[in-house]
């Protein structure tokens, strides 16, 4: 497949002007978190976890949305899941952990944002809001329109990965307002964001006929293509569907790329669960009084 996908050209690839918003946001947080720091107080630089944290996401951000993986992803939903269960799941955590709390204390400060920020972080209602929008997204005719219209689909992804943020914050709570959730309800909630996402990915995996237009249909796909593709290239060639690129069929890519996502979050839920758990087991047992030893 490398080979064939050679004929998108090298911007559809690897997306240069992307590689240029990625480094930008990575010369940001290099001058703000350095050298600018002292202008908005007397902060400390972010620990070298914390930058390795940031810079790691900012690295996966575009292996996201500007390396092949992209222009693989409006070829195959297997690809397209991949990418959402990352940018979804994953590049959240890792800048929620990178970026230094005063940086979170900014931009909780911030007049009447703060308290739609408080309110939508609250566990309950952020755990709604980004199980029933990345539903909602993969209901076929919202994904359809979405994968064709390109202010759509950057007003639509992007607004679900304000959700993961806020879905994640109670978890890795970067100021005190924000923890509220001890070690067993953090678990809870995990567990619940887990069930909530199950329905999606199972209608995705039991689906007995090819569900999304985007990747079945030859002038769907083609009109979906212009998101990644340039106008000119894309102009230039003569395509049936995505299907001349996969050695899958429509619906065997379909199924494989819900079971991808669901065992993606499992492995992410997994992970966070046992990080929570063995804190919390640790901290307990070092809180345990010593046994009184015997008196000679």
């Amino acid at each position: 497949m490398w080979l064939e996908i050679q004929i998108f050209g090298f911007r559809a690839l690897w997306s240069p002007y992307y590689f240029l918003f990625v480094v930008t946001l990575g010369v940001l947080y290099f001058l703000l978190t350095g050298p600018f720091r002292k202008r908005f107080g007397q902060y400390d630089k972010p620990s070298i976890a914390q930058q390795v944290m940031f810079y790691t996401g900012l690295a996966l951000l575009y292996v996201i949305k500007g390396s092949p993986m992209d222009l693989l992803g409006h070829i195959l939903f297997t690809a397209h899941m991949l990418q959402m269960a990352l940018y979804y799941l994953l590049f959240p955590i890792l800048i929620i952990k990178g970026l230094p709390s005063w940086m979170w204390e900014k931009v909780f400060s911030v007049p009447i944002l703060k308290n739609v920020l408080y309110l939508l972080a609250k566990p309950l209602i952020a755990l709604l809001l980004f199980n029933g929008l990345f539903s909602l997204y993969h209901i076929p005719v919202v994904f359809d329109f979405t994968k064709s219209n390109a202010m759509a689909h950057a007003v639509v992804t992007t607004v679900i990965l304000v959700t993961a943020f806020l879905v994640w914050l109670p978890i890795f709570a970067p100021l005190e307002k924000l923890d509220t959730l001890s070690p067993l309800l953090k678990i809870g909630f995990i567990f619940a964001n887990g069930v909530l996402i199950t329905p999606a990915c199972g209608l995705i995996i039991f689906a007995e006929t090819p569900l999304y237009s985007t990747y079945s249909d030859p002038s769907s796909w083609a009109e979906a293509m212009k998101l990644c593709v340039p106008p000119g290239v894309l102009n230039g060639l003569s395509l049936g569907g995505p299907e001349i690129f996969s050695p899958m069929s429509v619906r065997e890519d379909q199924a494989t790329g819900g079971i991808i996502m669901k065992i993606t979050q499992e492995i992410v839920y997994g992970t966070i669960l046992a990080i929570i758990f063995f804190s919390w087991f640790n901290k307990e047992s070092t809180n345990i009084d010593p046994l009184p030893s015997e008196s000679n």
